[in-house]
């Protein structure tokens, strides 16, 4: 498990989602979009999934997941690669919950602004309608990948 720096920390922390990667069965990545609800500086990262689905399966197959994220205004991202495992519903801790509960009142609220303000978007949230987390994965951080173009780095 690899140590994360604050910046990665406070950059992930700072996404309304990410993007994570698994391999089916075929060997092709699948991507799909979560939410992280807790990422610790010793290299842990913790994301509720909403579905048993495609990246359930993949999981159970083959633990190599990475994460990606990416700010565009600034031009500036990471991924993180690593190897998960899936805890089922009832296995992590009601803090992990209330931490999911906080994100998304935090995006319904943010949406919610942006609609008052008159910016672009949907009126409606379709975060209220988003189901109870299905199961938790855990990642364990091996790799950090800068994906800030050389040149525009300090």
């Amino acid at each position: 498990m690899k140590k994360l720096p604050e910046e990665v920390v406070n950059f992930f922390q700072n996404q309304g989602f990410v993007i994570v990667n698994t391999i089916d069965a075929k060997g092709y990545p699948h991507s799909s979009c979560k939410g992280i609800v807790k990422i610790s500086h010793n290299g842990k990262v913790f994301l509720l999934d909403l579905y048993r689905a495609e990246t359930y399966k993949n999981l159970k197959n083959n633990p190599r997941v990475n994460i990606t994220a990416v700010n565009e205004h600034k031009f500036h991202g990471f991924c993180l690669k690593g190897k998960a495992v899936r805890l089922a519903e009832g296995k992590f801790n009601t803090s992990l919950s209330r931490a999911w509960e906080e994100r998304i009142t935090t995006r319904i609220t943010q949406r919610l602004l942006k609609n008052v303000r008159g910016e672009a978007g949907i009126a409606h949230h379709p975060e209220a309608l988003l189901p109870k987390p299905e199961y938790l994965i855990v990642m364990d951080v091996e790799e950090i990948i800068d994906l800030t173009p050389q040149h525009l780095k300090k």
